[in-house]
Formats: C-alpha cells, sequence, structure tokens
C-alpha cells in the first residue's frame, strides 16, 4: 500500500503548539529511534562488559555491569524523550517539569551508580574478610555500607531541593535544631551506634571469644549496631548493649596465650619426711609426660588443719577451657597414680574427740 505524501503535506506544514508537524515527526522519529539504540546498547554493552570482566581482575568492570544492569527502561524512556525534545518550542511549564524530571532522574542514577559503587567494594572486603574468618569485621562493613549510602541520599536530597529554587541554608538550621532535638530523644541509641564503632576500631573482642563481664560470660556470637549477642554456658543467648560493653571490664579469655593454674594437694599428717620429699620429683615427672602444661613450681606450702599442704603451681599451653579441664583430669590421673605407688595417702578431713571420764 502506497503513502500518498501529499496528502500529509497539509498536516506536516501546519503549526501545532510552535513546533511544525515535520519537526514534531522528526522528534517522534528521533525518539523511537534513540529507545532502541539504547535498548540495543544495553543488552550488547553488558555482553561486551561481561567478556572483559572474566579477563579483568579490577572492580570498574564489575561496578559498570552492576550500573548498567539496573538501569530500567524509564530512563531510557526519558533519555530518548529529552534529545528528541531539544529542537523543540516547549511551552515553559513543560520545559520546566522536563528538566526537573531529567534532574530526578540523573540525581536518582547518580546515588545508584555511588551504591553500587559502595556496594561492590564492600561486597569484596566483605568476602575477603569472611576469608580471613573475620566474620565480625565483614558485618561492621556491611553497615557501614549502609550509613554511608544514607548520607549519600541525604546529599543528592539536598541538590535536588536547591536545584529547584528551596533555601537549604534554611532547611539545613531548621534540620540542625530538630536534629539536637533528636540527638536527645536517642541518646541511648546514639552512644550504643557510637560504642559499637568504639568496638569495631578498638577490637576488646571479636566474633567467637570467650569473655566474661560481671557475673555473665560466654561466647561472643554477633557485634551489632546496637547490642552484642552472647551464648552463654548454659545455652541461652545473652543480649547486652555496647555501650554497657565499652563501660565495664571486660574478661577476654580467648586472648590468653596460656593459662596459669594454682592446685593444692594435702597428703596426711603421718607421712613421712622422705616421702614428703619425693612428692616434688614424682609432679616433675609427671609434667614431662603431660603434653599442654609446663611445670612452673611445686612447693610445700603450709601445715593444714587436717593434712600437709602442697601448691603446684602450672601453665596450661591452650586458652581454651576444655583444653584446660582435659589437661587438668589427666594430671590429676597421674598424680593419684603415682601417689598410690609411692604410699603416699591423700588426706581428707578428720576430726579428733577427747571425751572426759
Amino acid at each position: 500500500m502506497a503513502i500518498d505524501y501529499q496528502a500529509l503535506t497539509p498536516y506536516l506544514e501546519t503549526n501545532y503548539f510552535g513546533n511544525t508537524g515535520y519537526e514534531l515527526a522528526h522528534s517522534l522519529l528521533l525518539f523511537i529511534g534513540l529507545f532502541i539504540i539504547l535498548k540495543i546498547f544495553k543488552v550488547y554493552g553488558l555482553k561486551i562488559l561481561h567478556k572483559f570482566a572474566k579477563k579483568s581482575k579490577n572492580s570498574i568492570d564489575d561496578i559498570l555491569i552492576e550500573f548498567i544492569d539496573h538501569i530500567n527502561w524509564f530512563f531510557y524512556v526519558y533519555l530518548s524523550y529529552y534529545m528528541a525534545s531539544r529542537p523543540l518550542a516547549l511551552p515553559g511549564l513543560a520545559h520546566h517539569i522536563s528538566n526537573w524530571i531529567g534532574l530526578a532522574a540523573l540525581v536518582y542514577y547518580g546515588i545508584k551508580f555511588v551504591q553500587t559503587i559502595i556496594d561492590v567494594i564492600a561486597q569484596k572486603q566483605i568476602e575477603k574478610r569472611q576469608k580471613e574468618d573475620k566474620t565480625d569485621d565483614a558485618s561492621f562493613i556491611s553497615v557501614i555500607a549502609k550509613i554511608v549510602k544514607a548520607i549519600v541520599w541525604v546529599i543528592a536530597l539536598l541538590m535536588v531541593l536547591s536545584n529547584m529554587g528551596v533555601n537549604i541554608t534554611s532547611l539545613i538550621a531548621g534540620l540542625g535544631v530538630g536534629g539536637i532535638a533528636i540527638a536527645f530523644a536517642l541518646q541511648n541509641v546514639l552512644e550504643d551506634l557510637f560504642s559499637s564503632f568504639t568496638i569495631y576500631f578498638d577490637k576488646p573482642f571479636k566474633v567467637g571469644d570467650f569473655i566474661v563481664i560481671g557475673a555473665d560470660s560466654g561466647t561472643v556470637k554477633h557485634i551489632g549496631i546496637k547490642s552484642t549477642r552472647i551464648e552463654t554456658l548454659q545455652g541461652q543467648e545473652l543480649i547486652v548493649s555496647n555501650r554497657e560493653l565499652t563501660n565495664t571490664r571486660v574478661n577476654n579469655y580467648k586472648r590468653m596465650e596460656k593459662r596459669r593454674i594454682v592446685n593444692t594437694i594435702g597428703v596426711e599428717y603421718g607421712t613421712s619426711l622422705k616421702q614428703l620429699k619425693e612428692i616434688n620429683a614424682i609432679v616433675g615427672r609427671i609434667f614431662k609426660k603431660v603434653k599442654n602444661a609446663d611445670l612452673d613450681r611445686v612447693h610445700f606450702k603450709a601445715f593444714g588443719d587436717f593434712s600437709l599442704i602442697f601448691e603446684i603451681v602450672f601453665y596450661v599451653k591452650d586458652s581454651e577451657y576444655l583444653t584446660y579441664m582435659d589437661t587438668q583430669q589427666e594430671i590429676n590421673y597421674e598424680i593419684k597414680r603415682e601417689f598410690e605407688k609411692a604410699g603416699i595417702s591423700m588426706a581428707f578431713p578428720t576430726q579428733t574427740i577427747h571425751l572426759k571420764k
């Protein structure tokens, strides 16, 4: 079917809102063509970037791929419309609305691009920390990334309002006054937040450490923005505010390179002097066979109420409590066995009662 161009001439030459039909038709074709080109660019551009990404070791291509993949059809429609409408004479209001929409779109995708950079960098750091078994660092990096992205949104919003003619100086001043009121209302929350920063940078403990706080003790399972979760020896979860953790003494047993143990044993008063002097040598021989412990000293310490008291001081070469108990048990077994061989009797509480006739 042939198109009668002469019949269309009157329509093309007619003026519509300050633009001829030719100009409107040209803009329409330009709009359609640009939209198709941009969509093709997205599809094939991503494929090309994926090929480069496989060969490259830097993060730039990953960021570009992530960013282009998140651009939706609306942005391509607007960009095509904006470029196609440039030659046209638009009414003042339409021109302002178009510019505002364009500014909002540019700011939005600018923010998305910055967020993509933040996410890619944060993800790489998280993967690195997880390989190094630093799970507390990984979770904190995720939190920091969210805070930074929120700050970016606030800055971008102020920029948009400024370009729209809003006096942001008075707005910021008002927000400052309101921020002070909010800070007072959320004082405890903010203290916990800053305490979490202190825990992260100072690192008094990390996930997996066994800590003691006052009368409570347990293994750190999660360090959050407001609180830290600890699994106690009884099995329940103990939730402690970060503010409390930075304002109290914390014993971190995971940081112990070795554990110092002081033991006392009592032998009967009937034990001979020769046998008493043999105890040091017996204990010394026992510790030569124990792998995880080093003997510090053995001394006949005191005359007790019911026994002759010896003090044994040694170090367990491991911070784990289970290792300490296994080592202590092994030493106790050996002491009992060797004392029985040497005829040395362990004491137990006795009391002599004299009856008057």
